[in-house]
């Protein structure tokens, strides 16, 4: 009788909750339509609620819901039942006054050459933006009363616009080529784009340069490079920016071409840079077509020893995972604050011995896993809180973000052909199998001991660590874990040692780049790093004549 009840009270309150319905213009869609259906649900009264999404305890309320067909002039309902994030449920919104917006994560479908059919949202020049991503529909923000069974309707007449690819200049250059490679993968064109620094005499000198690629999330250009002075409003990013312009074009930095990569995926604003099952070969893709394209286009020396990889976060695991899965195409690879580079330590969580993603447990009690912390010590937010958001934004892997990122980049497909989740988006419980896959693919550190004896002598010298040891992210214990490998190399019989670099920030947080000199632009003193490094790794008699 009392489960009858609870029951009857569970379908009591799904009927008596709000509820939204939501129309799809015909003014804006002459078609039928896939995707991801997002209403958005803000407290703040100004704005437009889709740009005040975020994680952690400041952002808005998100439901989400799948449509597919979905033609125009249509409306769709979402009830109390329609999963949301962070209030799990429709049903679980209070009454109240709210700014409340709709927007459509536009799905097209992919005919992959493994013969699965997926319907994803490919990138649009935005970096897998959900609320910004070109193409996209999306209402206008209307403010509304909401009550126990009210109904609001909202109707998607609004089109984001495309953005406009960056213009080429004296000092930064674009480059756009198709891949061959990721093409036939994906069953239709793929594109990989570049945005290249050149040296201030680039134009008037038939010298050849060593390369410098950074590697980092969508950036859409060439990002902390500024030819004219900021205004007293302005902030010390920007003045670096234009410290590192005047440094560059002075002749106070060694010459050479530094490369900022493009590489988005239908899963996230990057592909990691290697090889998978969800994403393709784009470690293939950039390693053997975009970087000698563009060494060939810009007069690089196209030797190992004058390429250097960097960055940081993100891109400071696609920095390792590269100079490591490709030991012998870059001459050193300087990773700061990189992404888990030993599962042991995945931020708070132990893919190998945990059971859970999202909690640890004990006989009565449980604590949840954080996945991140501010400089207070406070939550930033939790492994749970951060999935459902994602789970909510898309099903399937597909909400753009970076949980969703780790499973697509780590795991294989699973039987449907999209990113198979290595915990549960509703409970956290870990797969063992799923765990075995990344161990054997893409934990770096188990990587780096397996192959130790092949790899050992083509990577030395050439990995170089920095991490805050209070980072952000809790990314340090698995960079703590890497130097411990590496450093053992040292032993007797474990050699050769590897002869690299890890630098630990006190106390610092995500991303610290290492102990650099007051006032002195992050660009310009790596530059001189990379350009001593080469100089010393330089076969006898290369060309040395770009110093």
């Amino acid at each position: 009788m009392r489960l009858l009840l609870l029951a009857l009270a569970s379908i009591s309150s799904l009927l008596a909750a709000p509820g939204f319905q939501i129309r799809l213009g015909s003014s804006v869609q002459s078609a039928p339509v896939d995707g991801r259906l997002i209403v958005v649900v803000s407290k703040s009264l100004q704005g437009e609620p889709r740009l005040q999404v975020s994680w952690g305890l400041d952002t808005q309320q998100i439901f989400g819901m799948d449509v597919n067909g979905w033609k125009p002039g249509e409306a769709v309902e979402m009830h109390g039942d329609t999963p949301g994030s962070p209030l799990h449920t429709l049903a679980d919104l209070p009454p109240g006054t709210y700014n409340v917006q709709a927007v459509l994560n536009v799905y097209e479908t992919f005919r992959r050459a493994d013969g699965h059919v997926l319907k994803l949202h490919p990138d649009h020049g935005e970096g897998q933006q959900w609320n910004r991503s070109p193409g996209n529909l999306y209402s206008k923000s209307i403010q509304v009363e909401v009550k126990a069974s009210s109904v609001t309707s909202l109707e998607l007449s609004e089109v984001i616009p495309p953005i406009d690819p960056p213009k080429d200049t004296k000092y930064i250059h674009h480059v756009r080529m198709q891949s061959k490679l990721l093409t036939e993968f994906w069953g239709q064109p793929v594109f990989l784009t570049a945005h290249v620094l050149v040296p201030r005499d680039f134009d008037t000198s038939t010298q050849h340069y060593p390369v410098a690629f950074y590697q980092n999330h969508f950036s859409g250009d060439f990002r902390g490079f500024r030819e004219t002075p900021p205004d007293a409003t302005e902030g010390r990013r920007e003045a670096g920016a234009y410290q590192f312009y005047q440094d560059w074009t002075s002749g106070r930095l060694p010459r050479m071409l530094i490369v900022v990569t493009d590489h988005a995926t239908p899963y996230y604003d990057d592909s990691y840079g290697v090889n998978t099952a969800n994403a393709g070969p784009y470690g293939d893709a950039l390693t053997q077509e975009l970087y000698p394209a563009i060494e060939k286009q810009f007069r690089a020396i196209g030797e190992p020893w004058a390429r250097a990889v960097f960055g940081g976060s993100t891109g400071g695991w696609m920095t390792l995972a590269q100079q490591i899965f490709y030991p012998e195409y870059f001459g050193g690879a300087w990773g700061f604050c990189p992404d888990p580079v030993d599962f042991h330590a995945f931020q708070s969580i132990n893919v190998y011995s945990d059971q859970n993603a999202y909690f640890d447990q004990g006989p009565f009690e449980r604590y949840p896993k954080l996945l991140g912390r501010l400089p207070n010590d406070h939550i930033l937010a939790t492994m749970e809180s951060f999935s459902r958001q994602e789970a909510v934004l898309g099903t399937r892997g597909r909400s753009g973000g970076q949980m969703d990122a780790f499973h697509a980049t780590f795991g294989p497909a699973d039987a449907d052909g999209y990113p198979a989740k290595l915990w549960d988006a509703d409970t956290g419980v870990i797969n063992p199998e799923l765990a075995k896959y990344w161990r054997e693919h893409y934990d770096l550190t188990a990587y780096l001991q397996r192959d130790w004896e092949r790899l050992g002598p083509r990577l030395q010298g050439k990995l170089h660590v920095t991490m805050g040891t209070k980072d952000t992210f809790y990314l340090d214990a698995a960079a703590h874990g890497m130097e411990q490998f590496l450093e053992s190399t040292k032993l007797p019989g474990k050699g050769p040692y590897y002869g690299g670099t890890f630098e630990f920030g006190n106390n610092e947080p995500h991303c610290y780049v290492g102990k650099i000199p007051e006032g002195t632009p992050f660009m310009s003193y790596y530059v001189r790093v990379f350009a001593e490094h080469m100089k010393t790794t330089a076969p006898k008699g290369s060309d040395l004549g770009w110093q």
